[in-house]
């Protein structure tokens, strides 16, 4: 082999290792950073692979605020509820914090936080979900042209047609 060609591969196989070692820091660094997303009863008997969530592990819990759970500490901001997805499995949920105005008692909505031994998560972000006809308060929508094929969200305000100078 001449001494070009070694070169080249030498080069090439530096290249290569580089590369994956670059590829390894950054799958690692991902997955220090999902949040995979549960059900109560995946979080009570596990994933159907057969696997269990982990104490300590980083989650999105999703589900349904079980009627007559929701208990608020009259003294501060904390939040103790129960969120079910098939009305038999239940998972307590603790935050601290100021809850989103569509939180409710059979409201579904997704908790964000860890999950300590006793498969209670620890909240730290509660999101309150809605269906697609959500509409915050104040604001409508009105049709921008005769056909009706836009419309626009605008600030709930009547719209004159006409521009006095």
């Amino acid at each position: 082999m001449n001494v070009r060609r070694r070169q080249r591969l030498m080069v090439a196989l530096s290249l290569v290792c580089v590369l994956s070692v670059a590829a390894a820091l950054i799958t690692y660094s991902l997955r220090q950073n999902i949040n995979l997303f549960y059900t109560p009863e995946q979080v009570i008997h596990g994933r159907s692979d057969g696997r269990q969530v982990e104490a300590n592990q980083v989650i999105r819990l999703g589900g349904v605020v079980v009627k007559g759970s929701v208990k608020r500490d009259s003294k501060s901001l904390s939040v103790h509820f129960l969120l079910t997805n098939n009305g038999r499995d239940n998972v307590a949920v603790e935050y601290t914090g100021i809850l989103p105005d569509l939180f409710r008692e059979g409201q579904g909505i997704v908790a964000e936080g860890r999950l300590d031994e006793t498969k209670t998560l620890l909240a730290t972000q509660v999101l309150a979900k809605h269906d697609e006809n959500y509409q915050p308060p104040g604001v409508s929508v009105l049709p921008l042209s005769d056909d009706k094929s836009e419309v626009s969200l605008v600030p709930s305000l009547k719209r004159n047609s006409e521009v006095k100078p």
